[in-house]
């Protein structure tokens, strides 16, 4: 398994935008995850698929002005100002 940051924007002016963020984040959830409370699109993912493949799954929920990136972890190349709860499981999965 890796661990993968995704981040992404969901344009505010279409119209439903709260129950749009709410599918994404469902769908989202087809994957082991955790969030960081004060980051409010990002999370860290944790999956034997590959960043194409998490792209297909979300880009199910988006639309064509909405934005994602994702990124593979590596042990040791990481860093950051994260709670105590989400770098133990970050680095439990790397």
């Amino acid at each position: 398994m890796s661990v993968y940051v995704v981040t992404w924007n969901l344009n505010k002016e279409r119209s439903g935008y709260d129950q749009a963020r709410r599918d994404f984040l469902t769908n989202l959830g087809r994957f082991d995850n955790v969030e960081e409370a004060a980051l409010d699109s990002v999370r860290w993912v944790s999956t034997t698929n590959n960043p194409s493949q998490i792209s297909e799954v979300l880009r199910q929920k988006m639309d064509a002005n909405d934005r994602l990136f994702i990124s593979k972890l590596s042990s040791g190349h990481h860093a950051g100002w994260l709670t105590q709860a989400t770098w133990d499981w970050i680095n439990a999965r790397l």
